[in-house]
C-alpha cells in the first residue's frame, strides 16, 4: 500500500509541478540579442511595435527593393532575433523587404507570452505596417517558425496575405504536450492551445509547409497533417536528413522565394 500511495502522491505532485510551469517550458525567453549591425546587417535598423496593451516589441526592419514582397518573419522558442539574423540575411540578399519580430519576454522585451499575448505581438506587427508602410496585407509573406506557426496561422485566418510560410509546424501544444508526457491528461491541462490543425483549413492564403523529416522536437507527421488538410493553393517542401533547427542549411530560402514570386504579380 505503501508503494501505490507514494505512485500517486509522486504522480500528482509531478503533473502539478508541469501545470504550474508549463509556460516557463513552453515560452524559453531571451535577452536582448545586440543591434543589427553585431551581425552585419548594415542596412536593417531597429524598430519598437507597440501593442494595444502598451509593451514594445523590439523587431528588426529592411527595406529593400519595394517592387518585392514583405516577409514578416515570427520567430520560434528559445531564441532572440539575433539568432535568426543569418536566416533573414539570405532574403536581404536577394533585395527583399524584411521585418523580424521579438515577441514579449523575447529578446528583452517586457511583458508575458501566452497564447492570446503573441496573437496580439501579431496583430500589432501588421498595425504599424498598416501606418508606417505602402505594403498592403497581399503583399505580406507571413512566415511562421515552429512557436511562430500558431500565430501566422491565426492571423491567416483572420487576414489574405500573399502567402503563409510555416517551418516545422505543429498540430497543436496539446499534441506536442501528449508525446512528451503521456500519463498525463495533457488535453485538459494545457493553457496555450495554439491548435493549428482546427485553423488550417481556414487560412485564406496560399501555403507553404517546410519541415525536416527527422524533426526531434515537432514530429515531421505534424507537417503532413496541416498540409493536407489546408484548402488552399499549397506545397510542402519536406528535407530528409533536415532536424528542427537546421533546415536553412539545406537552403529552404530559395523554396521560399521561388513560391511567393510565381504567386507576386
Amino acid at each position: 500500500m505503501v508503494y501505490i500511495f507514494s505512485a500517486i502522491f509522486l504522480y500528482i505532485f509531478f503533473g502539478l509541478l508541469l501545470y504550474v510551469l508549463q509556460r516557463r517550458i513552453l515560452f524559453n525567453t531571451s535577452g536582448h540579442p545586440g543591434t543589427p549591425a553585431d551581425y552585419q546587417l548594415y542596412s536593417t535598423k531597429e524598430i519598437q511595435i507597440v501593442t494595444e496593451d502598451k509593451i514594445k516589441l523590439l523587431a528588426w526592419l529592411h527595406l529593400g527593393d519595394k517592387k518585392l514582397p514583405l516577409l514578416v518573419y515570427f520567430h520560434g522558442n528559445s531564441f532572440n532575433i539575433g539568432d535568426r539574423a543569418f536566416r533573414i540575411r539570405r532574403y536581404i540578399d536577394q533585395n527583399w523587404n524584411v521585418v523580424l519580430v521579438s515577441w514579449r519576454g523575447f529578446s528583452g522585451n517586457k511583458g508575458k507570452p501566452t497564447e492570446e499575448n503573441l496573437y496580439k505581438d501579431g496583430e500589432a506587427v501588421l498595425k504599424y505596417i498598416k501606418k508606417y508602410s505602402n505594403f498592403s496585407k497581399d503583399q505580406i509573406v507571413v512566415y511562421g517558425e515552429s512557436l511562430g506557426s500558431g500565430v501566422a496561422i491565426e492571423l491567416a485566418t483572420r487576414y489574405n496575405f500573399l502567402s503563409v510560410v510555416l517551418e516545422a509546424p505543429f498540430t497543436s501544444i496539446s499534441d506536442i504536450a501528449k508525446k512528451r508526457y503521456k500519463i498525463y491528461p495533457t488535453k485538459y491541462l494545457v493553457k496555450d492551445k495554439f491548435d493549428n490543425l482546427s485553423k488550417i483549413d481556414k487560412i485564406k492564403s496560399p501555403l507553404l509547409v517546410v519541415s525536416g523529416k527527422k524533426d526531434e522536437i515537432v514530429p515531421h507527421d505534424h507537417s503532413l497533417k496541416l498540409l493536407n488538410k489546408a484548402k488552399v493553393k499549397k506545397k510542402g517542401v519536406f528535407v530528409d536528413e533536415a532536424i528542427h533547427n537546421n533546415l536553412y542549411d539545406f537552403g529552404i530560402d530559395k523554396e521560399v522565394i521561388a513560391f511567393n514570386l510565381r504567386l507576386w504579380k
